[in-house]
């Protein structure tokens, strides 16, 4: 007969493992609520994918996606994205292509880990320093972030725009994590998100200003 402690560590055993367990999300135009972009389906480089562009003149960086019936704080977010520039595209412009997570549901709070896949093999070192970047809405900038903490939220990863790069989020608390190309350290780290370790919400595809962005590949694993 198990006794009541053995039972009572399996059912924690089990209930652990089922709150942790990886949801793949099926990308379709009716899961997201769009904010300043456009979104299709289609296919890219041999994948089924959803298209962002950001649609006519923005002034904030609530330019994304927001997936549906998603409750997410603590957990692990991947997937596979592609960021390029658009034909419109400024001299400025980068592909910028990311995730944003625990977006409150009027958007009015947002974290997010972007790529700027022109900087990754870019010839000036400055540029490609800059490769990877953190952000936090409302009040987190990257402009902000740079001129008042230079190079604490972003980071060099060898990228190249228009080919699809697999990301990779892991959040706890107040601290997040980003990695690359299925690096096993990762390229970016947060230990301070600016929108505190309480904060949950969704999950959001976003891109910035000038990009042509592509998704795929998104899978959620909630820890709480």
């Amino acid at each position: 007969m198990i006794s009541k402690k053995l039972f009572t560590a399996v059912l924690l055993s089990l209930s652990i493992s089922f709150l942790s367990k990886a949801q793949k999300i099926s990308l379709k135009t009716t899961d997201l609520v769009p904010s300043q972009v456009t979104v299709k389906e289609g296919k890219y480089k041999n994948k089924n994918a959803l298209i962002l562009e950001i649609q006519g003149e923005v002034t904030n960086e609530k330019t994304l996606a927001v997936l549906k019936n998603i409750d997410f704080h603590n957990g692990t977010i991947e997937a596979t994205v592609s960021g390029q520039t658009n034909s419109t595209a400024s001299e400025t412009a980068r592909g910028f292509v990311g995730i944003a997570f625990r977006v409150a549901e009027d958007i009015s709070k947002m974290e997010v880990f972007y790529l700027r896949p022109t900087n990754g093999r870019a010839n000036d070192q400055v540029r490609r320093n800059h490769s990877t970047q953190y952000i936090s809405w409302p009040g987190y900038p990257w402009e902000k972030l740079r001129k008042e903490t230079p190079e604490k939220y972003e980071s060099y990863a060898d990228l190249l725009p228009g080919e699809w790069t697999k990301v990779k989020i892991e959040v706890k608390d107040e601290t997040a994590k980003l990695y690359v190309n299925g690096a096993t350290q990762p390229t970016l780290i947060v230990n301070d998100l600016k929108q505190g370790g309480n904060q949950r919400g969704s999950i959001g595809l976003w891109i910035g200003p000038g990009t042509l962005g592509h998704f795929t590949g998104l899978k959620i694993t909630k820890l709480d």
